[in-house]
């Protein structure tokens, strides 16, 4: 056999071995449900942002990712995060979220990235908020409920480390139970967790509340995903 072939079926034999590792330590019922990169520019295709001018495909170390490069022109209903990109036409309720995430802004005790779910509306959701420094508005799990943002974590660290480097996320969210629980760079040992069932199945969006960073390798896994409308009406 050619040795190139061969190299190729190793490849991708490796590729399903991944893909059935990935998969095994999941819980039962959940299959993946969203899987994005973006080497393909359409991949924007899937977003709505609360302002598309302040988002664009980026390049790092030769890779395209998601890229959050401005101040988004958007006033939220109530104090929350302004720059939000909202995986469109899903909602998601239990879920598993995994990521690759970077913060680009400089650093301060609020320098942060946030990930958003189980949207309901732009007054009600859930957000993680990952910053420097914890403090009462930093670095919590967070409830905007027709109000604004109220810090609902049972437990949290005192910050993370966001350096210039990259960084794996991973949210585990299950409605029935109301468990939240937030994981950077360890996959086992959550720096967050929360108990709270105001909402079930929403959006999942990305972003930050007033800083910059890139967003790579989006993976969801749960049991279902509901189709649904665009979260903002069309402009």
């Amino acid at each position: 056999m050619n040795i190139y072939r061969l190299l190729a079926i190793v490849a991708i034999g490796l590729v399903g071995l991944n893909t059935v590792l990935a998969q095994s330590d999941k819980p039962e019922g959940y299959q993946l449900l969203v899987d994005v990169n973006f080497d393909d520019k359409t991949a924007l295709e899937g977003f709505q942002m609360t302002d598309p001018s302040a988002w664009r495909i980026g390049e790092n170390n030769g890779s395209r990712t998601l890229e959050l490069f401005g101040a988004s022109e958007y006033k939220p209903k109530v104090r929350s995060p302004r720059n939000i990109a909202m995986l469109n036409g899903r909602k998601f309720g239990s879920f598993i979220l995994e990521l690759d995430m970077k913060q680009t802004g400089r650093e301060y005790g609020h320098r942060d990235l946030c990930l958003f779910f189980n949207m309901k509306d732009p007054a009600n959701f859930y957000y993680v908020h990952m910053a420097s420094v914890a403090d009462p508005h930093a670095h919590n799990i967070f409830l905007v409920n027709d109000a604004p943002r109220v810090a609902i974590a049972s437990r949290t660290t005192d910050g993370v480390d966001w350096g210039q480097g990259w960084h794996k996320v991973k949210i585990a969210r299950n409605v029935e139970e109301g468990s939240i629980k937030v994981y950077f760079d360890d996959m086992d040992q959550p720096i967050m967790e929360a108990v709270d069932q105001h909402f079930d199945a929403g959006y999942i969006g990305f972003g930050s509340f007033d800083d910059t960073g890139m967003i790579d390798n989006i993976k969801i896994w749960g049991p279902e995903a509901k189709q649904a409308d665009s979260f903002f009406p069309r402009r």
